[in-house]
C-alpha cells in the first residue's frame, strides 16, 4: 500500500453524492497524442523495434487504445504488447525478437502499486534486468511533459463540473502519473472542481474508489465516469455506477452526461434499465480481438 492512499482514505465527504473521473481519454483527448507521439515512439526505441516499427505501433495502439484493455497502467501494457508483437508472424518472419517480459511479469505479480518509484525500488534492490523498462517508463514521461500541453478538456467537460460543484464530490481516478494530471487540470482550470487528484502513485483505480468512498457514501450515490473497461471494473468492484465516454463518440457521451446523465444520477434515477442500456453500447465499442487475428 502506498503512503499517499492515506490522501484517499483520510477523504470526508463534504457532500452527498461522490464522481469518479478518468482524465486522459475520458476528460482530456490527450490519449491518442500520448501514445501515438509520446508511448509509442519510445516503445520502438527502447526495446529496439525498428525493422518492425509498423507492427510494434499497430499492437501498441491496438492494447492502448483500440481494444478492451484501453486505459491499462503502462507497465501491464507494456508487458501485453510485448508478448503480442512477439506471436505476430511478420515479427517472426523478420527475425526479430521482442524483449521477453518475464521479470517485467514477475514485478507484476508482487507489486500493487505500479509506478516509476515503485520500480526504481525493485531495481534497488537488484533486480537490474527492468531497467530497460524504467528507462522507456522515464523517456515517455519526458517526451509527454515536453510535447502534450495546450490539449483541452472534451466539450462540457468544464460544464458538467460546474453543475456538480454543490452537489457531488468530485475526485479524479487515474493511472497517470499525479503530477502529470495536476499539471493538466491546474493548465486548463479545472483542477478547483476536484477535491483529490489521484493518479497511479496512489495505487490502483479500485483501492481510488475503495478508499475515498467505501462505507461512505449511501448506495447507489457513488458515480464513476470513464472510456475503458479498466473504469467500470474499477466502478463495479465497489458497487459503484459507471457511466462510460465511448472511444471515438467523446463529444456525443459527453452531450448525454450533460444533458441526462447527471440528472439521472443526483435522482437517484440512474441504475437498472438507463445504466445496462449505456454498458451495452460502450461493451460494443471496443474490440477483445486484434484486427490481424480476425
Amino acid at each position: 500500500m502506498s503512503d499517499a492512499s492515506h490522501v484517499l482514505q483520510g477523504f470526508q465527504p463534504a457532500r452527498e453524492y461522490l464522481v469518479g473521473l478518468d482524465s486522459d481519454g475520458c476528460v482530456f483527448d490527450s490519449m491518442e497524442i500520448k501514445h501515438k507521439e509520446c508511448f509509442t515512439p519510445m516503445f520502438i526505441k527502447h526495446f529496439r523495434l525498428q525493422a518492425v516499427s509498423k507492427y510494434a505501433r499497430e499492437v501498441w495502439e491496438f492494447v492502448n487504445l483500440y481494444s478492451k484493455t484501453r486505459g491499462v497502467n503502462r507497465f501491464p501494457a507494456l508487458s501485453n504488447a510485448l508478448n503480442l508483437l512477439a506471436e505476430r508472424p511478420e515479427v517472426q518472419a523478420r527475425g526479430v525478437v521482442p524483449w521477453r517480459s518475464d521479470p517485467l511479469d514477475d514485478w507484476l505479480a508482487r507489486e500493487t502499486t505500479l509506478s516509476n518509484a515503485a520500480l526504481e525500488r525493485e531495481i534497488a534492490a537488484g533486480n537490474t534486468v527492468l531497467e530497460p523498462v524504467l528507462a522507456w517508463s522515464l523517456a515517455v514521461n519526458a517526451a509527454i511533459a515536453d510535447l502534450v500541453s495546450g490539449v483541452p478538456p472534451f466539450p462540457l467537460v468544464r460544464e458538467t463540473l460546474e453543475r456538480l460543484d454543490g452537489a457531488a464530490d468530485v475526485i479524479v481516478v487515474s493511472q497517470t502519473p499525479t503530477e502529470a494530471l495536476e499539471r493538466e487540470w491546474a493548465e486548463h482550470g479545472l483542477a478547483g472542481h476536484a477535491r483529490v487528484i489521484a493518479g497511479q502513485e496512489l495505487g490502483t483505480k479500485t483501492e481510488h474508489l475503495k478508499w475515498a468512498a467505501g462505507g461512505k457514501y449511501a448506495p447507489r450515490h457513488v458515480l464513476m465516469v470513464g472510456d475503458a473497461p479498466g473504469d467500470f471494473k474499477a466502478a463495479k468492484a465497489n458497487h459503484a455506477l459507471f457511466f462510460p465516454i465511448v472511444p471515438g463518440q467523446e463529444e456525443a457521451w459527453w452531450q448525454r452526461l450533460y444533458d441526462e446523465g447527471i440528472d439521472r444520477f443526483l435522482n437517484d434515477q440512474f441504475a437498472g434499465e438507463y445504466e445496462v442500456a449505456l454498458l451495452r453500447e460502450f461493451n460494443a465499442s471496443l474490440p477483445e480481438t486484434p484486427p490481424w487475428h480476425r
